[in-house]
């Protein structure tokens, strides 16, 4: 597309962008000028990768505003090259993937229409074939063909089939929980539970009026289960401290068994127990590590590299391999796939941010799924708390971004963290954790705040975060006065001023 620079618009995997204008915001660059020669790209990407013309795609969309425009453009897109289009409507992430692995026709790719859990003026698009979604390098070769291809408004397109996906995709999953629990009354096995979800007025309301209910749980007291564009009460997202405090205050005023959150587009999720627990972070992956490690022992766990010591300490005891790798929900399925091609089982993959991924569901991130497994443990009459009751938990954790200052960001960074590596040789006390596989992780013994602290590189951005985790009330501010002390020589190129703040 002259004049427009889509490569821009890639965002690792993904596609995204702005969508809607609003006073003093960016201005629109994922507009029908863009989405039309993107969706004709992936049409020809995806002819070459499956060696045939005949093609069929779903497009679906999660409840932002300017989904429905988008989808129109991307059927105009994909029809333009001769593609039968059919129109999901409201779809879930892990629906549209689902879309080309279930049923008797699967179909050959889909097209979600989703920025996940950014601000109501975003959006974006992923791209899915039956092996699961796009890859960074798939992104980029759609969108430098994009570039080229001509845009026309004039022409016009076919109207796409309809078809309510959903309804078939959440039989799927509540067939999953009959089958998983295998209660006396079979086609009710949630019966006499008490769930609440709230969906954030995204995608994820069919999960309680289609999975729950039908199952016999009471779903009453649910919150913002329609779907609104404009997110009026609060962004769908599991880390979102008023999102979890939504949840949270719905399971203590209803006296619920569980309560359910699902970021906008369903393929992240937390929970909160009984008691107001959240159920997220490193709560959430030692829960899912206890259930599969019980039914595949030995297996391997793949996580960011921010989760915590008490996490890798739990998988080890519960007789599992804890792998420790990179940020970014791609980087830790890939590896997870990597370890079983390479003859390591490995079940699960999952990210503090509520991404995870199982084996047994074709290593897609889906947050419903999930929340499958809870719901199975709970029918069984299993106390989630009690499975993770051996969990140590950190006393304190925290994360900031200290920006990068030079115009060569990436090689400024690799630099601060190959010195960074040399001073920690000379503080007692610190050692380069072994099982490093993104940044610098160093632990630190008493002396300089009894924990950790992991600095890396961002993927994208000028900027470098850090975390910090203690096992003692205080330690944080202990453990950010080791790391200044470690990187005060970086100033010309580093802005401390994000780790002065809390020492």
């Amino acid at each position: 597309m002259k004049g427009m620079d889509l490569l821009a618009l890639q965002n690792g995997s993904d596609v995204r962008g702005v969508a809607v204008k609003t006073e003093n915001g960016q201005p629109v660059n994922l507009t029908q000028e863009a989405v039309v020669p993107i969706a004709a790209a992936f049409a020809r990407w995806l002819k070459r990768r499956l060696g045939k013309d005949a093609l069929r795609v779903a497009v679906g969309r999660d409840s932002r505003i300017s989904g429905p425009s988008i989808a129109r453009w991307a059927t105009q897109g994909l029809s333009a090259e001769g593609i039968c289009c059919t129109d999901f409507g409201l779809a879930s992430t892990p629906a549209m993937f689902m879309c080309t692995v279930l049923g008797s026709h699967p179909f050959d790719g889909a097209v979600m229409i989703t920025a996940s859990h950014l601000p109501y003026p975003r959006n974006g698009l992923k791209f899915f074939t039956s092996e699961g979604g796009l890859e960074s390098s798939d992104i980029k070769a759609i969108l430098t063909e994009a570039q080229k291809i001509t845009f026309s408004n004039g022409q016009d397109s076919p109207v796409p089939a309809t078809q309510d996906f959903m309804s078939e995709y959440a039989a799927h999953l509540a067939h999953l929980i009959c089958d998983g629990v295998q209660a006396e009354d079979f086609a009710h096995p949630l019966k006499g539970l008490h769930i609440v979800v709230d969906a954030g007025n995204g995608a994820g309301g069919f999960f309680a009026e289609k999975v729950l209910a039908p199952l016999g749980a009471d779903i009453s007291g649910s919150r913002y289960l329609e779907p609104d564009g404009m997110f009026p009460n609060h962004i769908p997202n599991p880390e979102d401290k008023t999102a979890m405090a939504s949840i949270r205050q719905a399971v203590l005023q209803e006296k619920a068994d569980l309560g359910i959150i699902f970021d906008t587009d369903v393929d992240r999720a937390g929970a909160v127990l009984p008691s107001g627990e959240e159920l997220n972070r490193n709560r959430l992956i030692a829960l899912m590590s206890a259930i599969l490690l019980r039914d595949h022992p030995g297996t391997a766990i793949v996580t960011d590299s921010v989760t915590s010591t008490g996490l890798a300490q739990f998988i080890t005891e519960a007789g599992g391999v804890h792998h420790r790798f990179k940020r970014g929900y791609r980087n830790v399925i890939n590896e997870a796939i990597r370890l079983n091609r390479e003859g390591t089982d490995c079940q699960l993959a999952m990210e503090t941010s509520g991404h995870g991924a199982l084996k047994e569901n074709y290593f897609m991130d889906d947050g419903a799924y999930l929340m499958v497994k809870l719901l199975i443990e709970l029918g069984r009459g299993h106390k989630l708390d009690a499975m993770i009751a051996t969990l140590r938990e950190p006393a304190e954790s925290k994360e900031v971004r200290l920006p990068l200052l030079g115009k060569d960001f990436k090689a400024d960074g690799t630099a601060v963290l190959e010195r960074l590596a040399q001073n920690v040789a000379t503080l007692p006390g610190a050692s380069v954790a072994p099982d490093n596989r993104e940044g610098i992780r160093v632990n630190l013994d008493a002396s300089h705040g009894d924990g950790w602290f992991l600095l890396r590189l961002s993927l994208h951005d000028p900027l470098m975060p850090l975390n910090f985790e203690s096992d003692s009330q205080g330690g944080v501010r202990m453990i950010a006065q080791a790391v200044y002390h470690l990187l005060q020589q970086e100033t010309a190129i580093l802005d401390l001023a994000p780790l002065q703040s809390i020492l």
